[in-house]
């Protein structure tokens, strides 16, 4: 296996834990397939809210009613 400067230097880092080479990129594989997999989730969270226009319409009523709350600021 033939690495770049910064991938040997990755690599280096996760073998630190004491893991061979085929360790420490399986080990990284399934950390970076986890990272993937949240980022995935987080974004269809994100889609699904902003689909919900009853959520979208209690945010908007919050905003308002922390605006009212809010101290006036002199210009």
């Amino acid at each position: 296996m033939r690495l770049d400067e910064t991938s040997a230097a990755a690599l280096d880092v996760v073998r630190a834990d004491g893991l061979n080479d085929s360790q420490a990129v399986r080990a990284a594989l399934r950390e970076a397939a986890a990272r993937r997999h949240s980022r995935s989730a987080l974004r269809e969270e994100a889609r699904r809210l902003a689909d919900d226009s009853a959520d979208r319409e209690e945010m908007r009523v919050i905003r308002e009613q922390m605006a009212e709350l809010a101290p006036a600021v002199d210009a």
